[in-house]
């Protein structure tokens, strides 16, 4: 079984790989570029949120907030090992 740090970049390049690209348009794959930056913003948030000790609730709800629309589920698409 792969490594987590390693599974993450063969993923990537299956994604960005010549047939799954020609499967998007132009408009779509910048779509996509958009709605990950603004879900990595939202994780961001949520990271300096818990950084300054307002617990897992408030961020929580904050999360939910900035990705509303962006992403499936309580998370923001990030499924937690807790």
């Amino acid at each position: 079984m792969k490594k987590a740090g390693l599974l993450l970049p063969a993923v990537l390049a299956a994604l960005l790989s010549g047939a799954a690209l020609a499967q998007h348009s132009d408009k779509e794959v910048q779509e996509d570029i958009k709605r990950h930056r603004a879900m990595a913003a939202a994780h961001e948030g949520a990271a300096r949120c818990l950084e300054a000790g307002k617990g897992e609730k408030v961020c929580t709800a904050e999360l939910q907030a900035a990705c509303k629309g962006l992403a499936l589920g309580k998370y923001c698409g990030m499924r937690h090992a807790h």
